[in-house]
């Protein structure tokens, strides 16, 4: 199928950038007019279309491979659209549903993941997966941007907290705390690692949130939100001073976790975009610096 010029990607006064590329080529997939199984233009004619170099074609088409819209994105022919995808499976728990979305996020030469949650366990144990991949050669991403946001240490949290009641020295809040600093700093650690062992860049950086989110949130390339309901319940833990913590918690890797992808529909589209916006927003507003003591 041959695709149109756009005018005002060749005469305007600048050039377009990947996500404006893959913004025009997703949309032409959503209407029909690249049907499942056409093949794209060269990345050449497509650089002349839009007036780029070929660079921001290549990431562009990434980007809709990311989004599952194209296939044989790094062979040496011209991608095509994919077919329709089958389903996915329903909602799955934290721990299931999370790692294979994360070595498929981590399949791309740029990975962005943002996330808003209570403590950074499920991320941390989630993306093992793909640092053993990468360790073993199959997967090589050239850079690695992860921005986390958890609560502060200095607000009252809505949970975990005692089943009594709040003390001065809130053992349970002194737990919470010490979850939050111990895993931020393993996955900050097994990510880091990854530059001197494969010479990946990579950014880990947090910030805290001054509120305990209801939810837990993954934004994963900016093109596929995961989200999941934090569900609060009554348990005791024994702790080490031989003390049983009596306590309202939720079980974070246990909440059911549901998918929202770009190129799905609108409604989907509209959900991660949005999600995106929210992130960002508390990223460089109400949000302070976090450093893990």
């Amino acid at each position: 199928m041959v695709v149109t010029q756009e005018n005002v990607a060749v005469n305007g006064s600048r050039r377009q950038t990947p996500q404006e590329i893959a913004t025009a080529l997703r949309d032409r997939i959503r209407t029909g007019e690249l049907q499942p199984g056409d093949r794209l233009p060269t990345q050449a004619e497509l650089a002349e279309e839009f007036g780029v170099e070929r660079g921001a074609v290549r990431e562009a088409l990434r980007i809709l491979h990311a989004e599952q819209l194209l296939t044989n994105v790094s062979k040496g022919s011209p991608p095509r659209v994919a077919e329709a995808a089958p389903p996915r499976e329903g909602p799955q728990p934290t721990m299931v549903g999370l790692a294979p979305r994360l070595t498929e996020a981590f399949s791309v030469p740029h990975v962005r993941i943002d996330a808003a949650c209570l403590t950074a366990e499920s991320l941390m144990l989630a993306v093992g997966e793909s640092v053993r991949l990468i360790h073993e050669g199959r997967i090589r991403p050239e850079r690695i941007d992860v921005r986390i946001l958890l609560p502060s240490r200095d607000i009252a949290l809505a949970f975990p907290v005692p089943v009594e009641g709040r003390s001065e020295d809130d053992p349970v809040h002194q737990r919470w705390l010490l979850q939050r600093n111990a895993q931020g700093h393993v996955l900050q650690h097994n990510l880091r690692a990854l530059r001197s062992s494969h010479g990946i860049d990579v950014r880990v950086t947090f910030r805290a949130l001054p509120f305990t989110p209801p939810v837990k949130l993954y934004l994963l390339n900016g093109t596929e939100a995961l989200i999941a309901y934090y569900m609060i319940a009554r348990r005791e833990e024994a702790v080490e001073s031989g003390v049983t913590l009596d306590m309202y918690d939720t079980l974070g890797t246990e909440s059911l976790l549901f998918s929202f992808e770009k190129g799905a529909g609108e409604r989907d589209t509209a959900f991660v975009e949005q999600s995106q916006k929210w992130f960002d927003a508390l990223w460089e507003t109400i949000t302070t610096d976090l450093t893990l003591s």
